[in-house]
């Protein structure tokens, strides 16, 4: 019986003892692809993507390795995918194609640029890229709080640095109705922010920013769009890495509406090297990913994590992930050890097989597959031979790849800068407006000096005197020291009776 990539509200994934699917209705619950460098994950992740882009649900993934980018290209007729195709029963359904496609780039060299405002990204996550420790993200979140309060819009780095010196400067102003702004916070805050910028922060922060429907576009054909996020070189800053991919799930979650249960997800969420987002997290940045893992599969969202090791993701988040494949590990030290154990216990038991020696058996392509099925229990886990994608495997040419985003629905949207009036500017025009009005309280110039001083009241209501008007002053007071001191003569002589 030959199979279908897409049948009956199904995702083709692979056979094993029998057809593998993954059921659109359940895909919103989330997943988890691991397994040992060089194993297949890749190959696993393009098959489910252009799986969902089948089946009409805009995709997001995170291209690490530049590999993922040929999805955008029509596949090439090799034999092992021929062969591969054979093995488990496509048949004729199995055609090389290229999938509608949007190329994104956060420095904006290999697509579209992607830009989020500093007031989009918010306290948390900022303090979380700048590495801030608790007092400094307090000032931070005074910042934030201040700029709101005077309806100071704060959208990339520039307003964020301006933002932070003004409440620096006005530190005692502010530290009765705020807290105290202390001047070492606010210098490591500036320091952290220099450092970002040396990074290419700054071309992420700005606008236009991102609108998050752009990811959720599907082509005239009927088959969603895939947006594939460059990575390479944003993984060489980690932290702007995993605070991006977060910023976007935080934006998702807060924007899209209460779905419930659907026939199929609204997007899906694919994120690579899925162990950045963990390393090192603070549990407050842990509880905010758990809680967007949990309560986004109401918004109709899928997100999919894709990893070495399954203990490289916390409990508390794995717990979450339904559908699970599972490529070869190696066991050649303890950690990796217990990771196969960890992986094999996470599986509903299969009594024809020994999950935990398969785990380490298992060929190039070929995946331990349990994904959920009937009323949401997951399936028995089994050895499957995962089936080839119909885009290319390996990355595009960089002529293919401008060629797909000039032809992009978004071209042009998001390319030109927008320098909005912001922080940087409001405080700039009410510091020089400052200073101009110290300048006006200071006198109308050498004229006023010489002959007179201008009558405007100095601090605590005494008028600035110029120089001539004290110089005369200072000879009224000698002429009358004068004449008084003549009278006095006069009737102290006149007294004593000298002449």
């Amino acid at each position: 019986m030959t199979q279908s990539v897409l049948a009956d509200d199904r995702i083709f994934l692979g056979k094993s003892a029998k057809p593998e699917y993954l059921e659109l209705r359940f895909a919103n619950r989330h997943g988890l692809v691991t397994g040992a460098t060089g194993t297949g994950k890749t190959v696993t992740l393009q098959v489910l993507a252009e799986g969902f882009s089948n089946a009409g649900v805009p995709v997001f993934a995170a291209d690490i390795k530049g590999d993922l980018s040929g999805i955008a290209a029509v596949g090439e007729p090799k034999d092992f995918l021929t062969k591969r195709a054979t093995e488990v029963d496509l048949g004729a359904d199995y055609q090389q194609r290229a999938f509608p496609t949007i190329f994104w780039d956060v420095f904006g060299e290999q697509g579209h640029p992607v830009r989020a405002t500093v007031l989009d990204m918010g306290p948390l996550l900022l303090a979380r890229m700048l590495e801030l420790n608790e007092v400094q993200e307090g000032v931070l979140n005074i910042a934030f709080r201040v700029a709101a309060d005077e309806q100071i819009p704060i959208l990339d780095l520039k307003d964020l640095r301006a933002m932070i010196a003004n409440i620096a400067e006005r530190s005692k102003e502010l530290s009765m109705q705020y807290g105290n702004v202390a001047t070492a916070s606010v210098g490591a805050i500036q320091r952290r922010l220099l450092v970002l910028e040396e990074q290419g922060a700054d071309q992420f922060f700005g606008e236009p920013s991102l609108d998050i429907n752009d990811f959720m576009r599907v082509a005239p054909d009927g088959r969603g769009v895939i947006s594939i996020l460059a990575a390479d070189k944003l993984m060489e800053r980690p932290r702007l890495y995993t605070t991006f991919l977060l910023w976007m799930l935080t934006r998702l979650w807060l924007t899209l509406p209460e779905v419930g249960d659907v026939a199929k997800p609204k997007l899906v969420f694919f994120f690579d090297e899925a162990h950045l987002l963990f390393d090192e997290a603070p549990k407050a940045l842990l509880e905010r990913i758990e809680q967007i893992a949990r309560l986004i599969r109401s918004k109709g969202v899928g997100v999919y994590f894709i990893t070495q090791s399954p203990l490289d993701v916390p409990d508390t988040v794995s717990a979450q992930l339904g559908n699970r494949v599972q490529h070869a590990l190696r066991a050649f030290t303890p950690r990796e050890q217990r990771a196969v154990r960890a992986a094999a216990t996470t599986f509903r038991k299969n009594p024809e097989i020994d999950t935990e020696r398969v785990i380490l058996e298992l060929k190039v392509g070929e995946a331990l597959v349990s994904m959920l099925e009937n009323k949401g229990e997951p399936s028995i886990v089994q050895r499957t031979l995962i089936r080839p994608p119909e885009g290319r495997l390996g990355p595009v040419s960089e002529s293919e790849r401008l060629s797909v985003v000039e032809y992009s629905p978004v071209y042009g949207k998001y390319e030109q800068v927008v320098d909005s009036d912001s922080a940087h500017e409001i405080l700039a025009r009410r510091a020089a407006k400052t200073t101009e009005e110290a300048g006006a309280d200071s006198g109308g110039g050498w004229s006023d000096v010489i002959f007179g001083g201008s009558g405007t009241p100095q601090k605590g209501g005494r008028r600035r005197q110029g120089m001539g008007e004290m110089i005369g002053k200072d000879l009224q007071r000698s002429i009358s020291r004068t004449i008084a001191t003549t009278i006095k003569n006069i009737i102290v002589k006149s007294v004593t009776g000298r002449r």
